[in-house]
Parts: C-alpha cells; structure tokens; sequence
C-alpha cells in the first residue's frame, strides 16, 4: 500500500519525525532585514562595485590614507584627524587591522596634515580613487598639494 501526503497510513512514529522536522518560522534567521542598505554598507562597497550597482558616471578624485596600529605619541592625534576625514573605516582584525581615511579636493589641508603625522612614525599606503596607483606617494600627493595654493 503507497502512502500519500495526507497523515492516513502513517504510524505514529512517521508522524512525529514530520513535526520534529518542520521548520519554525520563529527560528528564521532573515526574517528582520531591510531591504535597503545601510549607510555603513554602502561605504564599505568596493569602487567598481558601487559604480556598476549604482552608474556613477562622475567620479570625483578621492585620496585615501591606509595605515597600521603603531607605536608612538602621535597615535591618538593620527586617529582623532583620520576619523575627522570625509569618509574613515577601519578594516581587518589582529596584525591585520588597518584605519581608512578618505579625503577630496576641499580637504587638501587635513589630507596633507594627517600624511605629515603618519609619515613621521611609518610608513602608510595612499590610495587615489581608492585603487592603488603607482608612484601615488610620490607623483599623486605632491600634485595635489598645489592645491593649496589655490
């Protein structure tokens, strides 16, 4: 005899492996997630990514500071001025950890102060447009300090 959907037929223990197994809808893990993400996810989107999901056609330039934990008294004030940056994340765990501080045009004096800082105690990655560039130290920034004279 074949056994259909509905519970006749079943023995008693067919019918508890049923209840045992069916799933709770208080136990749904994804139930309370937006739709939209949050500000912080949308920072946190890599550049090519941001500009295929959304079309950015006008990239404005951007420079980011990416730089270590380190020893030494200037620490707090490098971290105080990087979270003072237009855009500041802080990435990666352990010897991994990193702080992000991103700056435009307008902010060529907080840029040019906190690479000052940092530059005295390690050395830090510059990023242009968020993509590693080459020569960005040494070519990119000394560019965008004439932008103090204007």
């Amino acid at each position: 005899m074949t056994k259909t959907s509905s519970n006749q037929g079943m023995d008693d223990q067919e019918k508890r492996n049923i209840q045992e197994n069916r799933l709770s809808e208080r136990f749904w893990p994804y139930s309370d997630l937006s739709e939209q993400p949050t500000e912080e996810e949308l920072i946190a989107l890599e550049p090519d990514l941001r500009a295929a999901l959304f079309q950015d056609v006008e990239e404005t330039l951007s420079v980011t500071l990416v730089f270590p934990v380190f020893k030494g008294a200037d620490y707090e004030e490098v971290v105080t001025r990087a979270k003072a940056s237009a855009e500041y994340r802080e990435v990666g765990t352990g010897e991994a950890f990193r702080h992000r501080a991103r700056f435009f045009p307008g902010e060529v004096f907080k840029l040019r102060d906190l690479y000052d800082l940092i530059n005295r105690n390690i050395t830090c990655e510059v990023l242009i447009n968020d993509r590693p560039v080459p020569y960005a130290r040494d070519l990119w920034l000394p560019l965008i300090w004439f932008l103090t004279f204007r």
